[in-house]
C-alpha cells in the first residue's frame, strides 16, 4: 500500500468535532483524503481542521445540525458545488437519550434521537447517493452499537434508533449492490473512551477503555479493503 492510499479522494465524516469522528477524520486526512468535517460545533470543527492542517493534511469544515430539516440538503448542495464526487461517507454522529425504562421514555428526547440517528441517516443517503455513485469506489460506513442487535434493559430508546439505523444501511447496501460501485459497512466500535460513553457509564474508569484512535485505525483499514457490501464488523480492543 502506498503512503497516501486515499490521495485524490473526498471523505465526509459526521460528528467530526470530537471522539471517534474527529479521530477518523484525522486518520483519513493522514491517509491522503480531503475530509469534509461536519458537526454542530463550529469551533470544535475548526480545532480538528487545524490539527489536520498541522499534520500536512487537507480538510474543510461544514457546520450542520443534522436535526434541522434542510441542513443535510444544504450540505449536499455545497459539497456538490465544490467536488464532482464523494468517495467515502462515514456516518458517525448520534444522539444518546437518557437511559431509563421503556415506559418512562421522554418522547421529546426520543424524537430528537430518532431525528439524528434515523431520519438524518436516510437524508444523508438520499442527498449524497448521487455524488457517491459518481465515485469509482464509493464506501459508506455507519457506526452502530451492540444494543442494536442485543437489546438491554433501560436502553430501549437508543437501541431502537440504532436498530433502525442498521436496517436502513443494510437495505441501502442491497439496493445499490448491483447498480453502483458502492459498498456499505456497519461497524460497532465497542466500548470506547468518548463523551457519550462517559454519559452512559459515569462510574467507569476511562483508562480501561480503548481510545477513539483505535476505532479510527480500523475504519481506515476497512475503507482501504474490498469488503462486501452489507459487511458488519466490530472493533477489537487495543
Amino acid at each position: 500500500m502506498s503512503e497516501k492510499p486515499f490521495s485524490g479522494e473526498v471523505a465526509l465524516v459526521t460528528g467530526a468535532s470530537r471522539g471517534i469522528g474527529a479521530a477518523t477524520a484525522l486518520a483519513l486526512a493522514e491517509a491522503g483524503a480531503h475530509v469534509v468535517l461536519t458537526a454542530r460545533d463550529a469551533k470544535a470543527l475548526e480545532e480538528v481542521e487545524e490539527r489536520i492542517h498541522q499534520a500536512g493534511g487537507t480538510a474543510t469544515i461544514a457546520p450542520v445540525n443534522l436535526s434541522e430539516p434542510d441542513g443535510i440538503a444544504r450540505l449536499a448542495t455545497a459539497v456538490s458545488q465544490r467536488w464532482d464526487k464523494l468517495d467515502m461517507l462515514v456516518i458517525n454522529a448520534a444522539l444518546l437519550p437518557q437511559l431509563g425504562p421503556v415506559t418512562d421514555i421522554d418522547q421529546g428526547a426520543f424524537n430528537k434521537a430518532l431525528t439524528v440517528n434515523v431520519l438524518a441517516t436516510q437524508a444523508l443517503l438520499a442527498n449524497f447517493s448521487p455524488l457517491l455513485k459518481k465515485s469509482g469506489n464509493a464506501r459508506v460506513i455507519g457506526l452502530t452499537s451492540s444494543v442494536a442487535t442485543a437489546p438491554r434493559a433501560f436502553w430501549g430508546a437508543y437501541a431502537s434508533t440504532k436498530a433502525a439505523f442498521e436496517v436502513l444501511l443494510d437495505c441501502y447496501a442491497q439496493e445499490t449492490k448491483n447498480i453502483a460501485k458502492l459498498r456499505v459497512a456497519v461497524v460497532n466500535p465497542g466500548a470506547t473512551r468518548t463523551q457519550m460513553r462517559a454519559r452512559a457509564y459515569p462510574g467507569e474508569d476511562p483508562a480501561t477503555l480503548k481510545g477513539p484512535e483505535v476505532v479510527a485505525e480500523q475504519l481506515v483499514r476497512l475503507l482501504g479493503e474490498q469488503f462486501e457490501s452489507g459487511h458488519h464488523e466490530s472493533v477489537n480492543h487495543a
